[in-house]
């Protein structure tokens, strides 16, 4: 029998060759309509041509990139009508997630959010919009398990990329981030107090706020092109070439 660590490492180093990439394209640092060369990739990331295809075939599915004939791989653009249908989805299927952790999530779930959503606090205390992504994916991730709908679950967790670039636009908003911080602990408040219908209203609400803040940078740039970066403003390191951080 194989060591079950010859069975594991692949599908390891794949994810993480994923995660690499998909945060490359959500932060901004690969921008939309950018060509992707996998020789350039493969340097960057320090892994084989196998585990970039991969990747990128993953990532096509999540629609984050877009395979262009006769060109190539390449990073997707968000229309302001695309955008506005996400967040139309996503305030349907998050506030109902939220609702159903309320009622099914088990005490150390409860626990592990509240967790995330302090680390969320002290890096939104920080200005650090990348730690702030960062653990809201984390925050959407318990929601998700807990809410106790495999087929939501799904859904929504497929969608998580595309809604983290439009969450990055909301936040470049200077307002946002503060009051995004607060609809957050009154949505935690609420769980604790196993309120789902109040976790359900306030989900609801901020996601509808979110909507605004990002449809509101949105219509000043081209509808027809990408939504604004991050990288616009504070473009991040570009990651050392030979190795997955």
């Amino acid at each position: 029998m194989l060591p079950s660590l010859t069975l594991v490492k692949p599908q390891t180093l794949r994810s993480r060759v994923e995660d690499q990439l998909r945060q490359a394209i959500v932060s901004g640092q690969l921008q939309a309509g950018e060509k992707l060369i996998e020789r350039e990739l493969c340097e960057m990331l320090g892994v084989s041509r196998p585990s970039v295809r991969e990747a990128l075939r993953r990532l096509e599915a999540e629609k984050l990139i877009i395979i262009v004939p006769h060109r190539g791989p390449e990073v997707a653009a968000i229309t302001l009508q695309e955008a506005r249908d996400l967040y139309v989805l996503r305030r349907m299927l998050e506030s109902f997630a939220a609702h159903e952790f309320t009622r099914l999530a088990s005490d150390d779930q409860v626990k592990q959010l509240a967790k995330t959503v302090r680390r969320m606090r002290e890096a939104g205390q920080k200005k650090l919009t990348a730690g702030v992504l960062e653990a809201k994916a984390g925050f959407y991730r318990i929601l998700l398990e807990g809410s106790g709908n495999a087929l939501v679950s799904e859904i929504l967790g497929g969608l998580l990329a595309r809604v983290s670039l439009l969450r990055a636009t909301s936040l470049m908003r200077p307002d946002r981030l503060p009051r995004s911080l607060d609809e957050i602990d009154a949505l935690l408040a609420c769980i604790q107090r196993r309120d789902a219908r109040g976790a359900q209203k306030i989900s609801r609400q901020h996601v509808l706020n979110a909507q605004r803040a990002a449809l509101g940078i949105f219509k000043q740039a081209d509808p027809v092109r990408a939504v604004p970066s991050l990288t616009n403003h504070h473009p991040p390191p570009p990651p050392p070439k030979g190795a997955l951080p």
